[in-house]
């Protein structure tokens, strides 16, 4: 009985007609769980897959998840705490040094937050909120009270 030689293929499918380059360039739960059922899919009966590592690589997924999210909760946090830090400022007398290095000043009127950083409007001026230099706090004399007759 003769056996036939088996050649390798000329190109191995994916399952996607998008562009290698354009495929998704990040191992997440979804990458790993595909990878986890083809390696259980093709594993040797008679040599199982350790079921310790597969807990420790699915233990290792979980953990990068949540680290993952907590940098995301972190940004988010820092975002909100600028804009919450821009918005005290409206009132208040702030400083910042302009392009030739002299410090000007002027009471904050508006606060923006089109871009990454907050924007605050002193006098006529937008300032980013990291180029301010210094906030004065606006006092006003207190009310005397009347005399007791």
């Amino acid at each position: 009985m003769t056996v036939d030689a088996v050649s390798a293929p000329s190109s191995i499918y994916t399952g996607s007609t998008s562009d290698p380059a354009a495929r998704k360039q990040v191992l997440d739960g979804e990458v790993f769980l595909k990878l986890l059922v083809t390696q259980l899919t093709h594993q040797d009966p008679s040599s199982p897959m350790d079921t310790n590592e597969m807990i420790s690589q699915t233990t290792q997924l979980a953990m990068m998840e949540q680290l993952t999210t907590l940098a995301d909760n972190g940004t988010e946090a820092f975002a909100l705490s600028m804009r919450q830090a821009a918005t005290a400022l409206i009132g208040q007398e702030a400083s910042y040094k302009d392009a030739d290095g002299k410090p000007v000043s002027g009471i904050v009127t508006k606060v923006s937050f089109d871009g990454p950083i907050p924007q605050v409007t002193i006098g006529d001026k937008t300032v980013a909120l990291d180029a301010i230099t210094g906030i004065t706090s606006k006092t006003t004399p207190a009310a005397s009270a009347p005399a007791a007759a």
